[in-house]
């Protein structure tokens, strides 16, 4: 059979990193003994050999609680065994970041996968008790890679030169080491004349750098890779 379909750049990458990206809207892990990825739900595409997918517990009531009371349900699913899994999630664009002893806070609807060697928690974004989403965010620290999926083609912002500002729900990720601010842009005048629908932004300031995509997200995230009140309901009998 001939076609432009079994071009070189359509057919499986080979790589010695276990973690690759297979075209820039799909990102290619290889698993093994010692080598589990924990991966959102709904994220896996497609795989080889023998691989298992489990539901990864919270870790602690601590971290449960506030899946509960915080808008940012990491929902994800252990992945072992031995094999290959392809993920990707609504076609965004999938982009690897390798840590060195260091940490990222990022959106949980933003997040794909990371190695199982990384530790992780949901945070608070201080200040940030009126706005109207992204409140919590999820952090992932240690040393190891994390794939993120980006919604349209991102921007990175330098944060150490001026104040840098960006709407809650267009916020991808950002360096550990920026302790955010909300900024409220909102006025009674705005108000009264139905506002200007960008009342709330994240305030960075300091040595890091912040993503941006060019979406904004609405209500409950669109693909099943973010999951909805299952993931909570299971991380209680779990």
């Amino acid at each position: 059979m001939r076609s432009e379909l079994f071009e070189q750049s359509n057919l499986e990458v080979q790589s010695q990193e276990r973690f690759v990206l297979q075209n820039s809207q799909m990102l290619k892990v290889t698993v093994g003994p010692g080598q589990d990825v924990l991966a959102t739900k709904g994220a896996m595409v497609a795989f080889q050999g023998q691989v298992r997918f489990d539901h990864e517990k919270t870790g602690s009531f601590a971290k449960l609680a506030k899946k509960i009371v915080s808008s940012e349900d990491t929902s994800l699913m252990r992945v072992s065994g031995q094999g290959e899994v392809f993920f990707a999630d609504a076609a965004g664009y999938v982009y690897l970041l390798h840590l060195d002893n260091e940490g990222i806070s990022i959106n949980s609807r933003n997040l794909m996968a990371f190695d199982s060697a990384l530790s992780w928690d949901i945070n608070r974004v201080k200040g940030a008790g009126m706005a109207g989403g992204g409140v919590f965010n999820t952090t992932v620290t240690g040393s190891g890679p994390v794939a993120i999926n980006v919604v349209g083609k991102p921007v990175v912002l330098d944060c150490s030169q001026q104040p840098t500002y960006v709407d809650v729900q267009a916020a991808v990720c950002w360096s550990s080491s920026l302790v955010p601010g909300i900024n409220n842009t909102m006025n009674m005048k705005s108000m009264l004349r139905g506002g200007s629908g960008e009342a709330f932004q994240y305030a960075f300031h300091g040595p890091g750098f912040v993503v941006v995509q060019a979406y904004e997200w609405t209500g409950q995230a669109q693909s099943g890779g973010s999951g909805g009140g299952g993931g909570l309901i299971g991380d209680l009998f779990s």
